[in-house]
């Protein structure tokens, strides 16, 4: 077992200290974040950010009378811009409270942390482990775990094929725990020999503005900034905000070379704020706005690989004027029909798009000339708690897609039995520019007969159940919403 993973298993397992109190997976990994940033600023000696009494030194030799007390003030003066200067600080303590209510559980809790191998290589891992912490909390957490956490195996997959290059600006506009940006920017670190092939000026850009992100759930912004700071990333470039709001127009939102991401399903809160969402404005969802964001947000010649859910590919109205629009900027070139139950929810069915912005100084006229579509769910197994879902089962997509990001690299169509096939521009056309293109029997339906456990089973149900009463929230809110715009011409 490499250390990294013996890190998590072991870290995971203090779960059942606090599991015992009714505490969730969520609030668990939560908790962990706290103490284990005040620990690796002790072992790293970068605790001058910390006032002295909440230091780890100080919480490990408090009495077990007094700990809990001095935890409980630790979050809140750390989250206290006025009591703590460093952004980054603050930020991750922002409105923290704990959780744990009995002070020989904290003591337990910071004794196994303390008695941890940090001086090994376990250390080294450890960015990689809190990885796997927030792994392990999606698989154990099926309800609403999806709507931040994706597989690190798919990650892996648009990552290798996105090859993203030093340089350039990469984005994940629904940031998550970060998972896009610290594959990046691994991957980039291996090409480049951690940097060091770089010159100093592209090392300070690397290290401070190449990656860029958004995300809009407090809790979920605290995992992304600790995830990021065991990464060795600087995270001035996150926000703590909405990317459908004005927010997401700023300019360090725009031009990016690389956009990866997997943005959140269903209705949303309400439509987009924005000026710019000219198409999207009034649709109360969130999967087509953030697919107009991405179109709007890539610099000429960018690059995209987007999550979607199966409707973005033939909803009508304003869903078709997108597709349109992106066919008709960007360069459509791949869609993978991704197998269902991989993001712990076996109801949902995605697709990842890859495009390519058109790189003239205005928009082109059909920059799209032909889409292949690679079909990963038909006849696939079963992926659930039993059956991880892993990157080798994308390998023959990979081969299929080819070398080159932009999708240019020689292709060749497998035919009616295969699962890799080109569709012209014309061809879309005919079929009313609808997406949803299917040769092969999808018998994604009945792969969920093969799920074993309840926790699977349950989760199948109630995906499908969920997906359902989106779809009808948000055509119940377009209806809503031409009505308005009809009634607004009438007058």
């Amino acid at each position: 077992m490499n250390a990294s993973a013996n890190l998590v298993n072991r870290l995971w397992r203090l779960c059942a200290l606090l599991r015992k109190d009714g505490i969730t997976y969520m609030q668990y990994i939560t908790e962990l974040t706290y103490l284990l940033f005040l620990k690796m600023a002790s072992e790293q000696k970068d605790e001058s950010r910390i006032p002295e009494q909440y230091r780890w030194h100080a919480l490990k030799g408090a009495s077990e009378i007094e700990v809990l007390q001095r935890y409980r003030q630790a979050l809140i003066d750390l989250g206290d811009g006025e009591k703590v200067k460093d952004r980054s600080v603050v930020a991750i303590f922002q409105n923290a409270s704990t959780i744990v209510r009995e002070p020989a559980n904290l003591r337990k809790l910071i004794d196994a942390i303390d008695g941890l191998h940090w001086f090994s290589d376990e250390r080294d891992a450890f960015g990689d482990a809190y990885e796997g912490l927030l792994q392990k909390m999606a698989e154990e957490t099926k309800r609403g775990a999806g709507q931040y956490f994706t597989p690190r195996a798919l990650i892996e997959v648009m990552v290798r094929l996105m090859k993203p290059q030093p340089g350039e600006v990469i984005q994940d506009p629904a940031a998550g725990t970060g998972g896009f940006l610290i594959a990046a920017n691994s991957r980039m670190k291996a090409d480049t020999d951690d940097y060091f092939e770089l010159s100093p000026k592209q090392q300070a850009f690397q290290l401070s503005q190449a990656l860029r992100g958004i995300e809009n759930v407090p809790d979920t912004f605290r995992l992304l900034l600790m995830n990021l700071h065991l990464h060795a990333i600087d995270p001035d470039n996150l926000d703590l905000a909405d990317t459908l709001s004005p927010a997401g127009s700023r300019p360090q939102y725009k031009n990016a070379g690389l956009i990866l991401t997997n943005p959140p399903f269903g209705p949303a809160g309400g439509p987009p704020t924005r000026d710019d969402l000219s198409i999207t404005d009034r649709v109360s969802s969130y999967q087509l706005p953030f697919v107009e964001h991405c179109i709007r947000a890539l610099r000429l010649g960018g690059r995209a690989a987007v999550v979607v859910p199966d409707n973005v590919l033939f909803d009508d109205g304003r869903g078709k004027t997108l597709r349109q629009r992106l066919m008709n900027w960007c360069n459509l070139h791949t869609i993978l029909r991704l197998p269902t139950g991989i993001f712990y929810a076996q109801g949902v069915k995605t697709n990842v798009l890859f495009f390519t912005r058109a790189d003239e100084e205005a928009p082109m006229e059909d920059a799209t000339r032909e889409v292949w579509i690679y079909d990963a769910r038909s006849g696939a197994p079963s992926y659930g708690k039993t059956n991880p879902f892993k990157a080798s089962d994308l390998e023959d997509f990979a081969t299929a897609f080819g070398d080159d990001p932009n999708g240019a690299s020689t292709r060749i169509d497998w035919g009616e039995e295969g699962r890799f096939r080109r569709f012209t521009r014309e061809e879309i056309a005919a079929r009313g520019d609808n997406l949803d293109i299917t040769w092969l029997k999808d018998t994604s339906t009945e792969a969920e007969d093969g799920l074993e456990t309840p926790e699977d089973i349950a989760a199948a149900i109630e995906g499908h159940l969920k997906t359902a009463l989106e779809e009808i929230a948000a055509l119940v809110a377009e209806l809503d919403s031409d009505s308005g715009t009809l009634a607004e011409a009438a007058e």
